[in-house]
């Protein structure tokens, strides 16, 4: 019988073993990390040639500056331009009919909390991202829409839990989602459970009003009690619009909720575009044409509205009909003569829909928007004015070297209506922030 091999079997806890192409070597004492160090420089070296970013660390810093250039004359003026292009792309490519848009509007915003939302691939984590986005589009999206009410439902451990009522404070709705840790991921998302939660709590909307579900969803499964396909059908025939935002890839199940419902879907690629994705949704999307034979879109119907009478802060104290609250300030419903907390808001006493008068108008320009202004293309084409119609800032003398489509090369951009001209700064001021041109008031 041949010796047993008794260099394997007595190699202990401070040996090392190394097994290559069927052979293996065993290193005692210490001498144990010199026999692997070249091979471990060379597995590392090779690592490093794979993957630029071998270390964690390496990953929370970006070399913004990267993303700035300067011209050739060392201004930063045409990386400002560019920068500014992409809203006037976008104001471009909007169609230039009046589109008819649902200015009263629900939207539920579902949140993906499940374990999968804990991954680093964009910083810090899913999660905290999602939070920090959530919050500054719920401010926006109130500010864009002052007459629609935000909810808020959570999707985990195989579950929809609501984390916020249907409500038209957006200081409300930001409280809710203020504390993090009642949010912390865990277990499985559920689409079904939180679907039928919100639709659950639409269903006694009126007609008049845009009833919307907004997903933000990063895991890549979804544990549903039932067949998730009628709950979509049952979307489809209380005309709920679904839009998607998902953070890992396309799962079909996604894409099939916008098709169907007609919403918006995409996957975010980084931080920068996760963020574009959600301010998209930001204004009201346009009313879908019926598309059944024979029949006909509906007539804008003539619906009520209340102006309330505003409380003073020295007015006696008294319980509001929202909240059971006792407070001093207030408003007063005209029809009913009930007091509630804000507005806008649904009396709940006579049903009344109660607005005030800046947010209605406050609401228009979706449904009239500010025309685009037209590039002016070179210096002979500009107006004899030196300055521009709105800050009275002198226009650059000299050409940019910029010639991305919508940017003007001499930074002028004229209305069409009134022919006034303004600098880039305030063409995108009035376009996102004021909606009203100072020429023509149009």
């Amino acid at each position: 019988m041949a010796p047993r091999d008794n260099d394997f079997m007595d190699a202990g806890s401070d040996s090392d073993i190394s097994l290559s192409d069927g052979a293996y070597t065993v290193s005692k004492g210490k001498g144990k990390g010199k026999a692997t160090d070249k091979r471990k420089r060379d597995d590392k070296g090779k690592g490093k040639a794979k993957d630029v970013q071998a270390y964690t660390w390496e990953a929370s810093y970006t070399r913004s500056w990267d993303t700035v250039r300067e011209d050739e004359a060392g201004s930063l003026q045409s990386a400002v331009e560019d920068w500014m292009t992409r809203g006037r792309r976008r104001r471009l490519q909007a169609p230039a009919a009046a589109i008819r848009r649902s200015i009263i509007r629900h939207l539920v915003l579902l949140l993906d909390l499940s374990t999968s939302m804990l991954d680093r691939d964009m910083r810090p984590t899913r999660f905290t991202l999602t939070l920090q986005y959530a919050r500054e589009f719920i401010l926006e999206w109130f500010d864009q829409n002052p007459l629609g009410q935000i909810g808020i439902v959570g999707m985990r451990s195989g579950i929809g839990e609501r984390i916020c009522e249907m409500s038209g404070n957006p200081q409300e709705v930001l409280k809710t989602i203020s504390d993090r840790h009642k949010l912390l991921p865990a277990g499985e998302p559920s689409l079904q459970n939180a679907i039928e939660m919100a639709r659950n709590s639409m269903n006694h909307l009126p007609t008049h009003s845009s009833r919307e579900i907004l997903i933000i969803f990063g895991s890549l499964t979804t544990c549903d009690p039932g067949n998730i396909h009628d709950t979509l059908d049952s979307c489809v025939r209380y005309k709920i619009r679904i839009s998607v935002v998902a953070l890992a890839a396309e799962m079909k199940i996604c894409r099939d909720l916008c098709d169907k419902t007609g919403g918006q879907f995409g996957v975010a690629m980084n931080e920068g575009h996760f963020k574009d994705l959600l301010f998209e949704l930001v204004p009201p999307p346009a009313q879908q044409a019926s598309t059944h034979a024979g029949s006909t879109n509906p007539a804008g119907d003539l619906m009520m509205m209340g102006f309330p009478t505003r409380l003073p802060d020295a007015s006696p104290p008294s319980l509001c009909v929202c909240h059971s609250d006792l407070k001093s300030e207030g408003y007063i419903c005209p029809r009913c003569l009930a007091k509630v907390c804000d507005v806008p808001t649904d009396c709940d006493i006579c049903g009344l829909m109660i607005v005030s008068s800046p947010h209605l108008a406050r609401s228009y320009h979706h449904l009239f928007p500010v025309k685009p202004f037209d590039a002016v293309k070179s210096l002979q084409e500009g107006g004899p004015s030196p300055t521009c119609h709105a800050c009275a800032r002198a226009f650059p003398t000299t050409a940019l070297s910029s010639t991305a489509e919508g940017v003007s090369a001499v930074g002028r951009y004229r209305c069409p209506e009134c022919r006034n001209e303004f600098c880039s700064e305030c063409d995108v001021f009035l376009h996102d922030v004021v909606h009203c041109c100072p020429g023509c008031g149009k």
